[in-house]
């Protein structure tokens, strides 16, 4: 099972440490929000009152070594280069985006999740970090091959790929049309387990999204892939927030980062 700290906020984590890499994802607990918000929303995109979500990253920030860099995700493949001073100097229009990537140590990475797979990735000897936001669609498009194009961009001779799938929806909830097998044609769908038939309604599908990503990152070249295994929607503890089980819901954060050298 994933690691959960507790010392400062409740955050889920990899089993194993990295090198020069620190990351974790957000749970609901430790900050300000009401139902069904409550507690720890991040995404200033939602319908709860903004000074909550402020609250809230502002407690967040307390864990971390600088300001995150935050994405206007869109649910497509672009990746934006995070040490770009120009992309974030304003808080208020965050790059549209659903991936970022850094070499600067203390340059803080994030995306925002609720059901989608936030997905960390870094080379062995971190010293190259990337972070994306990956469902279906983005995941179908190539997000994470284009995240890991431009980590190679920026450490060309960096080397050993490793990646870290965050809590997201689980194969045995994430029922979809056969427009989204169709969209995995060729990208993981053939493989055995990503797309089950739905023994509740015919037509449709029971999809692995966190498998079929495992299946993509080791294509890539990722030679250790690790998955949460945690499923926001059937979480009996309620600690993620979970768009199709809730609807009207909160967001949380997988965050990374590398350390001084």
């Amino acid at each position: 099972m994933p690691s959960i700290t507790q010392s400062v906020l409740p955050v889920i984590r990899p089993r194993q440490t990295w090198q020069g890499v620190q990351l974790f994802c957000t749970t609901r607990a430790g900050g300000v929000g009401e139902p069904p918000y409550d507690s720890f929303n991040l995404g200033l995109g939602t319908q709860e009152n903004p000074t909550s979500v402020h609250e809230n990253r502002r407690r967040l920030a307390q864990v971390l070594p600088n300001e995150p860099a935050w994405l206007k995700q869109v649910h497509g493949t672009r990746v934006v280069d995070a040490d770009d001073p120009q992309l974030f100097k304003s808080t208020l229009e965050p790059p549209a985006a659903d991936a970022s990537v850094t070499v600067t140590p203390g340059r803080v990475l994030a995306v925002l999740t609720a059901d989608c797979l936030s997905v960390v990735l870094a080379d062995q000897a971190g010293t190259v970090v990337g972070v994306a936001h990956a469902g279906w669609k983005g995941l179908a498009a190539g997000v994470l091959e284009a995240t890991l194009q431009l980590m190679q961009a920026k450490r060309p001779l960096a080397s050993g790929w490793r990646a870290w799938i965050g809590p997201g929806i689980g194969a045995q909830a994430f029922q979809v049309g056969d427009e989204v097998r169709v969209a995995f044609e060729g990208k993981g769908a053939e493989q055995a387990g990503h797309f089950v038939p739905d023994p509740l309604e015919s037509g449709k599908w029971r999809a692995d999204l966190a498998g079929l990503a495992c299946w993509r990152l080791t294509q890539m070249g990722v030679t250790q892939v690790e998955s949460s295994g945690l499923c926001t929607v059937n979480d009996p503890l309620r600690q993620f927030f979970s768009y199709r089980r809730d609807r009207e819901t909160g967001r949380m954060a997988t965050l990374a980062w590398l350390g001084a050298r």
